[in-house]
């Protein structure tokens, strides 16, 4: 993918974040949210998966597209969490009840993901492969260490 197409990409995503601001609690319905945040999680995995591939030796390491993932897992990591309402663990989700019987848990594991997220991002930003690969195993544990603790498993 050329440049060009990353940074409408990462354009794209900055312009969710800022428009999502103000807008993330105001949800028509708790369906609304699940789907919200559901969509979040589905393209921040994506990309972060796109590291992982690079982190892991399956694809070439290309430090302009892990800077580039790497910024858009970064600002996808802030969105979801405004969608976990009151309601939305009904329906067709994987959330766990535990993330509304023990929000400080849920909130400490969020935070510390997106702590460890922008790590990679800031490593992803210094075009060393090492640090990268590092910070991409940190972020890999905090992701891992909510789904244990929050997701459904299949």
């Amino acid at each position: 993918m050329n440049d060009n197409r990353w940074s409408m990409i990462a354009a794209a995503a900055l312009a969710g974040l800022l428009a999502s601001g103000p807008a993330a609690a105001q949800f028509k319905d708790a369906e609304d949210a699940t789907e919200y945040r559901q969509g979040a999680f589905h393209v921040m995995g994506n990309h972060f998966g796109r590291l992982g591939l690079m982190a892991n030796g399956k694809i070439p390491y290309d430090a302009k597209a892990a800077e580039i993932n790497a910024g858009i897992v970064a600002t996808l990591s802030r969105l979801p969490w405004a969608a976990f309402l009151d309601g939305s663990d009904k329906g067709e989700t994987d959330a766990k009840p535990e993330i509304w019987s023990q929000p400080e848990k849920f909130k400490s594991a969020a935070l510390k993901m997106q702590d460890e997220v922008a790590k990679l991002d800031a490593a992803a930003k210094t075009g060393n492969f090492d640090k990268f690969k590092a910070a991409f195993g940190e972020a890999g544990k905090a992701c891992k260490a909510c789904h244990d603790d929050f997701r459904k498993k299949h």
